[in-house]
């Protein structure tokens, strides 16, 4: 077993299942690769729940620190389109973001509950 040496577990693993494949296609297609640090990986993770309310896991978070960091460097033109597939929950990483965040409200699973958190959430952030 390897034992990784990044937050970003579930990617750090001896031999990923695709890796061959998504480095051949991304070298026949002309694509570019970089990678991220820890504390880029949970800005990334950070700055994707800030902006579009999207809490994802680590390899969420080196999905979008690596775009931003090709897209610094020019490798992605910064007035391209660009789509990025972000699957993973947060919550199965928590660990990577303790005390580094909040922790996580806990309601019963009811609308009543939930309409309540969001109504006293918004309440927050409007004063």
């Amino acid at each position: 077993p390897v034992k990784p040496d990044t937050i970003a577990k579930s990617l750090a693993i001896g031999t990923p299942a695709d890796g061959f494949y998504a480095l051949k296609v991304m070298k026949e297609t002309g694509g570019a690769s970089d990678d991220v640090s820890d504390d880029e990986i949970r800005e990334a993770m950070k700055a994707l729940a800030e902006c579009e309310g999207i809490f994802t896991e680590t390899a969420g978070g080196v999905t979008v620190g690596t775009a931003k960091k090709l897209v610094a460097s020019g490798k992605i033109p910064a007035e391209d389109s660009v789509v990025l597939c972000v699957t993973g929950n947060g919550l199965k990483t928590l660990d990577a973001v303790q005390g580094r965040v909040g922790k996580p409200d806990e309601i019963k699973p009811s609308l009543r509950e939930f309409e309540e958190l969001i109504e006293s959430d918004t309440k927050v952030k409007t004063k």
